[in-house]
């Protein structure tokens, strides 16, 4: 039998979305914040060429560039004013999550609630900036040293000043970003910064069109691989929400407790463990680790000396790890498992979950609380992070097979669509959220009144 908060939900109706006044007001003002977003991304730097821009990309694809530059929208082809967008920020926060979870006094800050949480957003900020600084001195020094070795002068006037420039303006973007991220999460809708990233994917949506439909109008991308992608992109988002909105629910049993009727009542309650802990994390350490050496080389203009023994091999390695190799594949599979149970073990800790249901009375049935609890806790935990790395490695590794086979440029990754559908789903729970609160307030202001009125 439904109950009244799921007929609620049900009944939810573009007539109950006009009516919520600050539902309407938030969702403008997250749509006015991306298209601040949007214009930034077509600022460029000071002091460099936008001409040219486009040649010099071209020659660097293939590495950890065109990651980057589908997360900010196509601001690092460019070189706008937010090209490192805010993956400085994801990767600062990444890292200080996992020191939170291995350094104690780091943990001890993470326990102190809301003055502990402040302090390592705090840490986060300083340590976005420190990679804001040393991302940015390295893109304006492989501009300056890439352009004089290709022929190509992307910068107007090489030297410590643009470096420095360049670095201050790469800064200033990304905080801007930060700030614009939380106002959106504060009065607007959804997680700001994944707003903003999704934002940037979708952006290049139109150009992943364009070139399908041009490849296909001239006869280089045929009819069965175009459905054939078609269907691909449809499977990945169907699996995609589907795995992401999978549960294990554990039943927590408590004990009886008097109610104010003198009844002795059971309550119960389920732990939800989500199929895939790890979100959207593991493919983006695997990729960035396997295309960064890349992604140096073609920066440094291929310098090493192919002669001897060591720039040869260097090569060597360097070609078996370009985009679709079996090596690469291989690689990239293996550092998504890997970042999978690395970062589940570090976002969830059995340990401190069976010791908090030990001290609110909490058990699973049939499992003693303490130490037997966190045994189940974490066999129950391994074995759906083993289904959940599958599905990941699943997700992102087809797009690069078929990529390989194809020889069609999809940029439409597993990913991105992986970000994409999270946020999406997220964004869309928390309207409904909003309207399910709008619903039962006029339902208690109703109430109210008959009140008042008898």
């Amino acid at each position: 039998m439904a109950t009244r908060a799921d007929n609620l939900a049900s009944n939810l109706s573009l007539a109950n979305f006009s009516k919520a006044t600050e539902l309407k007001k938030r969702i403008w003002f997250t749509i006015g914040a991306l298209i601040v977003f949007r214009f930034l991304s077509f600022v460029p730097l000071p002091g460099v060429n936008p001409l040219i821009l486009s040649s010099l990309y071209d020659q660097t694809r293939g590495g950890i560039l065109d990651l980057f530059n589908t997360f900010s929208g196509g601001s690092l082809e460019r070189m706008s004013l937010i090209a490192l967008g805010v993956m400085p920020y994801i990767t600062a926060s990444i890292v200080i999550q996992m020191a939170a979870a291995l350094h104690p006094s780091l943990a001890a800050l993470k326990k102190e609630g809301s003055a502990g949480r402040q302090k390592l957003n705090q840490y986060t900020r300083y340590g976005t900036v420190l990679l804001c600084a040393v991302q940015g001195w390295f893109l304006a020094s492989g501009l300056e040293s890439y352009g004089a070795q290709s022929g190509l002068q992307a910068v107007v006037d090489p030297g410590i000043m643009f470096r420095v420039g360049a670095v201050i303006s790469l800064i200033g973007g990304t905080m801007f970003l930060l700030w614009l991220g939380e106002q959106i999460t504060s009065r607007g809708i959804g997680n700001g910064v994944s707003l903003i990233i999704m934002a940037g994917i979708v952006a290049q949506f139109p150009t992943f069109i364009s070139n399908m439909t041009s490849g296909y109008s001239e006869g280089s991308i045929g009819t069965g691989v175009l459905l054939g992608f078609i269907l691909m992109v449809v499977g990945l988002i169907l699996l995609i929400c589907f795995v992401e909105r999978a549960q294990r629910r554990l039943l927590i049993q408590y004990p009886k407790r008097a109610t104010q009727r003198g009844m002795m009542q059971a309550d119960r309650s389920h732990l939800p463990l989500k199929l895939n802990t790890a979100g959207v994390i593991p493919p983006i350490f695997a990729s960035s680790l396997l295309l960064l050496p890349l992604t140096i080389t073609q920066f440094a203009g291929n310098s090493l000396d192919t002669d001897s023994t060591f720039g040869g091999g260097v090569q060597t390695v360097l070609q078996y790890l370009q985009h679709g190799q079996p090596l690469y594949m291989t690689l990239y599979a293996i550092g998504i498992i890997f970042f999978c149970f690395f970062y589940t073990a570090v976002v969830f800790n059995p340990e401190e979950t069976a010791e908090n249901l030990k001290k609110n009375g909490g058990f699973i049935p049939g499992i003693r609380p303490g130490k037997r609890t966190e045994q189940y806790l974490d066999y129950v935990l391994t074995r759906i992070t083993v289904i959940g790395a599958i599905y990941l490695t699943f997700v992102c590794v087809v797009p690069e097979y078929m990529i390989a086979q194809t020889g069609v440029p999809l940029f439409l990754g597993g990913t991105s669509l992986l970000i994409v559908v999270n946020v999406t789903v997220d964004t869309i729970s928390q309207i409904q959220s909003h309207l399910l609160a709008h619903q039962y307030g006029d339902l208690i202001k109703k109430a109210k009144l008959k009140g008042r009125m008898r």
